[in-house]
C-alpha cells in the first residue's frame, strides 16, 4: 500500500468512527449557530413500553445557511465554544 492510499484510508476510518446525528433546526437567531432537537426513541428496561426522548445540540454552522425547519446531519468535533461541539456535514 503507498503512502497516500494509507493516509486516505486512516481518514475515511476516523470520520466513519465519529458520532452522526440528524435532526431539525428549532432556532437560528444566534450568529454561526443552530440549535437542532435530535429525537431517539427509547425502550424502558422494565416494563418495555417504547418512548421519545429529544435532545437539543448547539451546531456550528459557518455561512448561516440554515433556517427553522431544516433537517440536518451534524457530526462531533473539537470544542468550538463553551456549548457547541457539533458541525454541520454537507453531504
Amino acid at each position: 500500500m503507498t503512502e497516500k492510499e494509507t493516509t486516505t484510508t486512516a481518514k475515511a476510518e476516523a470520520t466513519k468512527n465519529k458520532s452522526l446525528k440528524r435532526g431539525v433546526v428549532i432556532s437560528d437567531k444566534l450568529d454561526k449557530t443552530i440549535v437542532v432537537k435530535v429525537n431517539t426513541l427509547k425502550e424502558h428496561p422494565k416494563y418495555k413500553k417504547r418512548y421519545m426522548s429529544s435532545k437539543k445540540y448547539k451546531v456550528h454552522d459557518e455561512k448561516n445557511e440554515h433556517s427553522i425547519g431544516d433537517k440536518v446531519s451534524f457530526e462531533a468535533c473539537r470544542p468550538i465554544s463553551r456549548d457547541k461541539r457539533w458541525i454541520i456535514v454537507n453531504k
